[in-house]
């Protein structure tokens, strides 16, 4: 039987999947009881969302997956944890297990800023909010210090497709090629892929 594996799904967890999310509401989501009451989005983590940070490593076995897929995802950790979980992704991957990504693309966001974004006033702080890597305020409270903390929705390192291909190579990924939407060989990614994610975003499809 094939396995397939998603990490840092959110709510999109197509049942042919096996989806991992490292969110910490996640977590307390899972928690007996206590995170039966909790929940601090305005719904809670599908059922088949497990637990799971491709950083310390999925539980997961390896040569064990058939394909591995993350969206908006990599471009949220640092740099040195970024190249883990790279290592850790082709690690649970089955030799010829096919590897697909997306994120955001610097690129577009800086030809977007050369290009002035269409002339405003201060294209600068535009940048900064549509790469997500400025910071506009201080938290105050010690809730959102806590949150902004051990929380993931910071942009850590931004990524285009030269970038990216560079480092899957060095990760010891084979036949490395830019993606679009559903056009992976395998069927299966057309319940996991989101074509809105698809804009101004590098993408690639990769083997081991």
């Amino acid at each position: 039987m094939k396995r397939y594996v998603q990490y840092g799904c959110g709510f999109s967890a197509p049942a042919d999947w096996v989806n991992y999310d490292a969110s910490p509401t996640l977590r307390f989501e899972r928690l007996p009881l206590l995170g039966k009451l909790y929940t601090r989005n305005n719904q809670r983590f599908p059922a088949n969302v497990k637990y799971g940070d491709i950083v310390k490593g999925l539980p997961e076995q390896p040569d064990s997956c058939d394909a591995v897929y993350c969206s908006h995802i990599l471009e949220h950790l640092s740099y040195e944890d970024f190249l883990t979980a790279l290592k850790n992704t082709y690690k649970i991957l089955k030799p010829g297990g096919t590897f697909r990504g997306v994120v955001p693309d610097l690129k577009a966001a800086v030809q977007d800023y050369l290009a002035g974004y269409g002339n405003i006033d201060a294209p600068a702080n535009e940048l900064m909010r549509d790469t997500m890597l400025g910071v506009e305020s201080r938290p105050k409270s010690l809730s959102a210090n806590i949150k902004g903390m051990y929380g993931n929705s910071k942009h850590l390192w931004m990524w285009d497709y030269k970038s990216l291909e560079y480092e899957l190579k060095k990760a010891g990924f084979i036949h490395i090629r830019q993606a679009g939407f559903n056009d992976a060989n395998d069927p299966i990614f057309k319940s996991v892929e989101d074509e809105g994610r698809f804009y101004k975003a590098a993408a690639f499809d990769c083997q081991k």
